[in-house]
């Protein structure tokens, strides 16, 4: 199973920026990955929260394919232990999922569009976390995931 990482804007910190790149980099060794961020929807005092969800949404929605399976990060999603992501993320590969690519929205949240398209929500915590952070953790689970999958010492029950 490939998965992606799609996200909204760059990382502007440096020190987050090498701590995302270098966790995207090791987590090829356990599944093709990629990770996709995408130009930030410039915001002026005439573009509604929901005007700048719904043109995000569209960039997002231009991303994926039919046959992705589409999981959101959400506070109001599924809260997992790192151990039990890892299942997951195996129960969807043992299921034949081809593609899951994993959505970090913008400061506004997800587009209707975009919460219709979801096959489902996953929470990194119930609290909110801005989106440089939030791609940290989420690079961050996905390397643990695979380390787990694999019996390496990297997670510590």
């Amino acid at each position: 199973m490939k998965i992606k990482l799609l996200c909204m804007g760059k990382i502007r910190q440096p020190q987050v920026a090498e701590l995302v790149d270098g966790y995207a980099r090791n987590i090829g060794h356990y599944y093709p990955f990629e990770l996709t961020a995408l130009p930030d929807v410039r915001t002026s005092r005439s573009l509604s929260a929901d005007k700048q969800k719904e043109n995000e949404g569209e960039r997002f929605l231009a991303e994926i394919t039919p046959q992705d399976f589409v999981v959101l990060f959400d506070e109001r999603g599924r809260e997992f232990t790192s151990r039990g992501f890892s299942e997951f993320l195996e129960r969807k590969n043992m299921d034949g999922v081809r593609r899951a690519v994993f959505i970090i929205g913008g400061p506004y949240g997800f587009s209707k569009a975009v919460y219709d398209r979801a096959d489902t929500m996953m929470s990194l915590s119930q609290m909110t976390f801005p989106h440089e952070l939030a791609r940290l953790f989420a690079v961050e689970q996905l390397y643990r995931a695979g380390t787990i999958m694999r019996g390496e010492p990297y997670h510590h029950d």
